[in-house]
């Protein structure tokens, strides 16, 4: 087992070095100094090869995801919103913050859509081990790194050959509960039990051999993975979506307004359809509304393939040539509820026309249309249940090639490399409607011999254009959705060259060291130039805003940067072998980034370790790292896109704000109390990019002690303080509606403009201006926590134990500069965003059985329970809540998996994640992209027991 927070190497392990050797010289991750010591400074969790496969899990994301530091972000069960890649995100600071490496060298941007690495470029089953530092290394490894580096070790040196085949599903029994019972009297479908679903397939063959009489190596890996879709209908916790209609301790379906068979703002109120006749009803928000869960995707289906070789050949003993090569597609598709008419404005000369052959008497009343030549504004929301649902089919390709020669001379150890990253994307977004098409097919008139006819066909501006009859049950044809239907198309690509070379030596060789310890100096220096370069291109449907299910205009993006970067540090042994100093050593760096964009960063550290005994050590880190912005928070053009809120202040028939309060925001003295909410809790922004914008910077300080009072014992303990300032981002729109409502300031008041209805959604004129600023902080503090036991049982085996945890004492934002702080931790919402359990941990137990091959281990994940952020005693984000909204409550997962190795060659694991089939917690508040089926599938297991099967051949 390999959780201890001390980091391992990056090359392979030596032997101990016999009488007259020297022991190899390598760097760990959080330093370039080449060293023989196999510590850091910083904590670093090492999860290895071994844990890996006794995880279970195919998906990196999710391998990383069950580590104690690491928070929810993008994944396969995000679905509205997703960016179709599988991103890392250290103490919940931002994927952006967090820097990713493979065998120490950066990830370019995983997408034109989102620029943080993507995880699925590295396959699982390559990975020789994963080292995780957490706090800032800016100095170290550059911008990014804010939160702190995931580094993937990677298995490139390899004799052989290894195949692997994997199978997993999941086996689920509904467990009922309230969201259940919530469907059950809606009369809303409910899935029995399942078997086997979601299932995964999987197959990777690995190959390497030396070669030149082993001066050199060479690998080779190819893998396949396909993941099966699962509907949020397949659960009966998601059957229907909560949506903070709960009362009381009671959930309750709620929905979308978008509804069908529709819902039409008229003259005489909101009316809907209520037969094939055309006659009308009222609509009631508590049974029509649109239950869009069903047919969101719980997990994206997703098909990929993925190629990797390493290669290395020593030219001489001071030389080696190395080579590294990657690539991979995947494939997935975002499927979310139907398009429809998203309100639609059917005023001006999109108005409801008398002679509008559809129309019965009943809507002609409900309409006030009297006599030809009348017309009628209306207000329209309508779900296209007949054309299904919204289908984002995303494609990620990536090229990424690695070249260099590292070796010694002298007492020097140098690697200079070229590198060269790509990644391609495309997309197309199937079944949203044309709202420009959607106006002229409302648009109808009676045509030769009384046919039902587009205005736009006889008057000839759209001949192709098709009668669409929403005005009664079953009057939708396939022809009209044929041309209401439109594709949308993005492409774009990322790409990223880097150049550096790094020198290190030990300067004990040359004498220059402290009289107080036999050790040298450690000092290394070096040179990078970074260039990053975007563009994202999106088609007329996309950038006009023409698609009703975007909630906007996609707007394409470009722009590139360049940063040289000159870095040194040094490590510098001050004590050893002395009384209460067995050894104390202490470390500094100091990076300085020079960027084309004008912006120049300082990032540098302080460090300290101090051994008063050979069993106990203590340690402590400073690091002041930043993070300058990227393409897409510099270059994005302003567009218009959805913000979550529980609900809007100024709306409903008994506001919670006052008269004089709404007034600031826009709102009339006549729309006062007539304003209507939005039933999903989704509003509209402006958001868009800044050039700008300064460097983010962070101060990170860690305190920690490791002990080891026996060989098979280790023991961690590391608090950690972190702090973010100037953090960039666009402020909460909900945050500047607040903060008008109770302040009255102009500068938060004029970013809000409400449309002619008085409501932020309803139609696009309603928004809040939330672009690109440096803003305020965030902040953490917390206790990391680290065991690892090793016990020889003689004849019953070996017995291995591990833990790893975190208390998380505080997560504090400041939205902006003076405006007040508010602690996240223990809670989730629509403005903490994704659950910060105040408690997490992983604890496990591997036997290794006296029967000859066999190992066997239990592990127990536990979170603890988050409250709603609405229920905090801070007034900044203390709000209205349901009881049955309050808690999501804890969960605790047992696994179990065993291992068998049926001979030399072959090795059999079978194993069960969520053994015992916990259901996620519930909630109907959810936070926006990462709130998913009424819970958060990227931080609970949601599907229920995860069983997989894995057979390894190795020759």
């Amino acid at each position: 087992m390999a959780f201890a927070a001390t980091a391992y190497a990056q090359e392979a392990q030596q032997a101990p070095a016999g009488e007259g050797q020297n022991l190899q010289r390598v760097e760990v991750t959080g330093s370039r100094i080449a060293t023989a010591n196999l510590e850091s400074v910083s904590p670093v969790t090492v999860v290895g090869a071994k844990d890996i496969k006794l995880e279970g899990t195919r998906s990196v994301e999710n391998l990383l995801n069950n580590l104690p530091q690491v928070f929810a972000d993008q994944g396969g069960s995000i679905s509205n919103g997703s960016s179709g890649t599988a991103t890392v995100n250290l103490r919940n600071f931002g994927a952006d913050r967090t820097l990713v490496l493979v065998n120490g060298r950066r990830l370019p941007a995983g997408s034109p859509r989102n620029t943080a690495a993507d995880l699925n470029q590295i396959p699982a089953a390559l990975i020789k081990r994963v080292e995780v530092l957490t706090g800032g290394a800016s100095a170290i490894y550059g911008s990014d790194a804010v939160a702190g580096v995931v580094n993937f070790i990677m298995n490139d040196n390899f004799q052989g050959v290894q195949l692997e085949t994997n199978y997993a599903f999941y086996n689920h029994q509904q467990n009922g509960g309230m969201a259940a019972d919530a469907a059950r009297r809606r009369n809303f479908p409910v899935a029995g039990d399942k078997g086997a679903d979601g299932k995964i397939k999987d197959a990777n063959l690995l190959l390497g051999g030396n070669f030149a009489d082993g001066r050199g190596n060479a690998v080779a890996f190819f893998g396949y993975k396909k993941e099966d879709a699962l509907l949020q209908s397949e659960r009966d916790f998601t059957a229907c979506s909560l949506d903070g209609f709960s009362s009381g301790n009671t959930f309750n379906c709620g929905g979308s307004g978008t509804s069908f068979p529709g819902r039409f703002f008229t003259d005489a109120g909101q009316r809907t359809v209520a037969d094939a006749a055309g006659n009308t009803r009222p609509y009631v928000a508590a049974t029509d509304q649109y239950n869009y869960g069903p047919l969101n995707y719980f997990r994206r289906p997703s098909e990929r393939y993925t190629f990797s070789s390493f290669t290395h050949f020593d030219i001489n003993e001071q030389m080696r040539l190395y080579t590294e090569a990657s690539f991979h597609d995947d494939s997935t598709v975002a499927q979310i509820a139907p398009s429809g008419l998203f309100g639609f404005d059917a005023s001006g000369s999109n108005a409801i026309r008398f002679e509008n052959p559809f129309l019965s008497p009943a809507w002609r009343r409900d309409l006030g249309l009297t006599g030809p030549g009348d017309t009628a504004d209306a207000l329209i929301f309508r779900r296209n249940v007949e054309g299904g649902g919204r289908r984002d089919d995303q494609r990620h390709t990536s090229y990424r090639g690695v070249i260099g020669m590292k070796g010694d001379v002298g007492n020097w150890t140098y690697d200079a490399f070229l590198q060269a990253g790509k990644v391609l994307y495309s997309e197309t977004y199937f079944n949203d409607f044309s709202n420009q098409r959607i106006g002229r097919a409302l648009n109808v008139v009676a045509g030769p011999n009384g046919v039902p006819t587009c205005q736009s066909v006889i008057d000839g501006t759209d001949t192709n254009c098709v009668p669409y009859n929403i005005w009664s049950l079953g009057g939708v044809t396939p022809e009209a959705l044929k041309y209401l239907q439109t594709p949308g198309f993005q492409k774009g690509s990322t790409s990223q060259t880097v150049q550096g070379i790094n020198l290190s030596s030990d300067l004990g060789e040359y004498g220059i060291k402290l009289p107080t310890t036999n050790r040298g100096i450690g000092v290394a220096f070096g040179w990078e130039h970074r260039t990053e370069k975007l563009d994202l291109a999106t088609d007329t449907a996309f950038e006009t805003g023409d698609l009703a299910g975007q909630g906007g205009p996609t707007l394409g993006v470009a722009g590139q940067f360049s940063v040289r970067d000159y870095y040194a540090e040094a490590r510098i042994p001050v004590l050893e072998k002395m009384p209460f100093a067995e050894s104390l050593t202490l470390n500094a760096s100091y990076r300085k980034s020079d960027y084309s964009t004008g912006q120049k960063t300082s990032s540098y550290g302080a460090g300290a370790e101090w051994s008063p005994i050979a069993a106990a050590k203590l340690r402590f880190s400073y690091q002041r790292a930043a993070r300058a912005a990227n393409v897409v928070e510099l270059f994005t053009p302003q567009g218009l896109s959805l913000f979550g809120m529980s609900s809007d202040p100024c709306a409903g028939a008994t506001p919670s704000a006052t008269l004089a309060q709404c007034a600031l925001t826009g709102v009339t003295a006549a729309q006062y109390g007539r304003i209507e909410d939005s039933p999903a809790q989704q509003y509209n922004q402006i958001t868009g990019g800044n050039t700008g914008l300064a460097p983010e910077e962070s101060d990170s300080y860690t305190l920690g002690l490791v002990l080891t009072p026996m060989r098979n014992l280790s023991m961690t303990i590391d608090a950690f303080d972190m702090r973010v300032e100037g953090a960039i981002g666009g402020l909460p729109a909900s945050t500047t509606l607040t903060q008008c409502l109770q302040t009255g300031d102009a500068k938060f008041c004029g970013l809000i403009q409400r449309d002619r209805l008085g409501t932020l959604w309803a139609l696009n004129a309603g928004r809040i201006v939330a672009t690109n600023q440096n803003l305020g902080s965030i902040s953490t503090k917390g206790i990391d926590l680290g065991a690892n036991y090793g016990y020889k049982m003689g004849g019953y085996g070996n017995l291995d134990l591990s833990y790893i945890g975190t208390f998380l004492k505080e997560f504090k934002q400041e939205d902006f500069p003076g405006s007040g702080e508010y602690d996240c931790a223990g809670l989730h919402g629509t403005t903490c965003g994704t659950p910060l359990p105040k408690y997490r941990h992983k604890i496990r137990a591997v036997w290794g059985t006296p029967w000859q091959g066999l190992e066997v281990g239990v592990t127990w994940r536990y979170i603890r329970g988050v409250k709603l952020d609405a229920t905090s005693d801070n007034p900044l984000i203390s709000t209205e809540f349901e009881p049955a909204d309050e808690r999501l409550a804890a969960r605790s997962y047992l696994d179990l998996v065993g291992s068998w190795a049926i001979n030399k060659n072959l090795t059999l694991r079978v194993g069960v994640n969520n053994s015992l089939d916990k259901d996620p917690p519930v909630t109907g508040v959810v936070a926006a992209v990462l709130g998913n089926g009424n819970t958060y599938p990227q931080v609970y297991d949601a599907m229920g027991r995860h069983v997989f099967l894995n057979l390894t051949a190795k020759f």
